[in-house]
């Protein structure tokens, strides 16, 4: 089924204006919103909503009706998203992404890595974490700079995607990391992954499609927590997620854009949780909780 992408063209003042707007109106949905840069010497932006066809109808309306009041000039443009693999298109050229002491490189840049880098190897595949994504890389941020200053003896990487953020944590310190994920593609994904970046032992990856699964009883408690997913399933998800923290533990939170961020933060606030600090990284933010 066709996806669809509709977008206004503007300036780069306007565009991020429309964004905090797309924001306000699909900040709790799953749609994902953006900007893009299209030519930097003439200032042409474009905000953007994505979609599946079956919605296009729907999302329209609320786009134009939220545009018509403050920029009733915008002009919504259309576009139709090629069936392609998206995920292996978006990492043609990218280059290594550094966050903390972290390299990530895809098999191509591994003359890249420099001494003293902690080189994690992903490349384009299934699962979703690269580095490239502002999630992502404030997750490896946030997690080089916690393990800097806190003991952590065991860790929880939920919803692990590529396993990067697993990697990450195994190696800078030798200790036990579960991955987990919903979906068995990504399990089977994180654990090639995890093979490749030459680590024998150490992070058990399991598909667990929730709490309920044993595999966060038989590993726990954590020392730190690592969800890397969207801001509507971490607030519905606090109350658990709180369960399985040690005393004295850090969790580190992701995939949430920066109007969501006060939402998240009361709510794990209501977990008992203290807020440390939240990091900016384009448009979207990581926050550091810990249990006092």
């Amino acid at each position: 089924m066709s996806e669809i992408r509709l977008y206004v063209s503007t300036t780069e003042n306007e565009a991020e204006q429309i964004l905090d707007l797309f924001t306000e109106v699909f900040g709790e949905e799953d749609f994902a919103i953006g900007t893009t840069e299209i030519d930097e010497k003439k200032d042409i932006w474009e905000a953007s909503v994505y979609m599946m066809a079956e919605e296009e109808a729907d999302v329209r309306s609320r786009v134009e009706a939220a545009l018509k009041t403050t920029f009733p000039d915008a002009r919504l443009q259309r576009e139709v998203i090629p069936d392609v693999d998206w995920v292996v298109k978006s990492l043609e050229g990218l280059k290594p992404v550094r966050a903390g002491r972290f390299l990530v490189h895809g098999s191509h840049d591994r003359d890249k890595v420099r001494s003293g880098d902690i080189a994690i190897e992903i490349d384009a595949g299934q699962a979703f974490g690269t580095g490239h994504h502002g999630t992502t890389a404030g997750c490896l941020e946030v997690i080089d700079a916690v393990v800097r200053s806190r003991p952590v003896r065991n860790a929880l990487d939920l919803g692990t995607g590529s396993g990067v953020l697993a990697i990450a944590v195994r190696k800078l310190k030798n200790i036990p990391v579960l991955a987990t994920d919903i979906d068995p593609i990504a399990t089977r994904v994180a654990a090639e992954n995890v093979r490749r970046n030459g680590i024998a032992s150490g992070i058990v990856t399991r598909t667990a499609p929730g709490f309920h699964s044993t595999a966060f009883s038989e590993h726990g408690p954590f020392d730190l927590i690592i969800a890397n997913i969207l801001a509507r399933p971490l607030i519905k998800m606090a109350p658990q997620l709180a369960t399985h923290l040690a005393p004295g533990g850090s969790v580190i939170l992701s995939g949430i854009l920066a109007a969501q961020r006060w939402k998240v933060i009361a709510a794990y606030s209501g977990a008992r949780l203290r807020h440390v600090r939240t990091i900016w990284r384009n448009g979207w933010v990581t926050i550091h909780f810990d249990r006092p």
